[in-house]
């Protein structure tokens, strides 16, 4: 088991909604242990095990969500 985090930077405001949306759809991608959100800095940490999802993965699924990020 390859554990490793990621850190992204949202640049979009995101609501309640938005966090349990985001969550749960990372969540669903195999290989990922945690996911963190905080909503005042517009942040993202994924927990992952890079056997079962890779960086680009977790970001194309936020994308696909509809937030615009940047990888820090």
């Amino acid at each position: 088991m390859a554990q490793e985090s990621v850190y992204y930077s949202i640049n979009k405001d995101v609501g309640l909604h938005d966090t349990s949306l985001l969550k749960r759809a990372l969540d669903s991608l195999p290989g990922v242990t945690s996911v963190s959100i905080n909503k005042e800095q517009g942040s993202i940490v994924v927990d992952y095990d890079s056997t079962g999802v890779s960086q680009r993965e977790i970001a194309e699924k936020i994308k696909i969500l509809g937030y615009p990020i940047e990888h820090s």
